[in-house]
């Protein structure tokens, strides 16, 4: 038995398609903007948040330690420099750099002559939730 690709399977309702959901290159060779998210992943339901950002020629992002997440990020377009730990070690970024941050990892990124845009994928972060306070007194 053979499903379709927007109907049931043999186990029930089929889940979500996979798509496209941007070219990369296009948005990168677009003309440029100073500086800023490109694209943003907005799907509902999503386990993943996603964004192409671009920074302009010499554009910075400052030093700082993300603590509670994982992050993959994919230069997509120009050059920079990675800058490691609190010492900033420098790392070339080129198109078509794989990094690993991990969390609780230092860095700061650099954009070279031409800019710089990737692509940063991470675990979604939880939405802000109202709750009490621990210790406090119940209204």
């Amino acid at each position: 038995m053979t499903s379709s690709a927007s109907g049931s399977g043999p186990d029930g309702p089929a889940g979500p398609d996979p798509r496209v959901l941007c070219d990369t290159r296009a948005l990168a060779g677009a003309p440029p903007v100073p500086a800023g998210a490109l694209w943003k992943l907005a799907e509902s339901g999503r386990q993943l948040d996603a964004n192409v950002i671009r920074l302009a020629p010499g554009g910075r992002i400052s030093t700082h330690t993300e603590p509670l997440l994982d992050v993959l990020l994919l230069v997509v377009a120009g050059d920079g420099v990675l800058g490691k730990g609190a010492s900033e070690e420098p790392e070339a970024l080129t198109e078509g750099t794989l990094l690993w941050l991990p969390h609780g990892s230092t860095r700061s990124i650099t954009a070279g002559d031409s800019g710089l845009a990737y692509l940063t994928v991470h675990r979604r972060r939880p939405g802000m939730q109202i709750g009490s306070h621990a210790g406090a007194a119940p209204a």
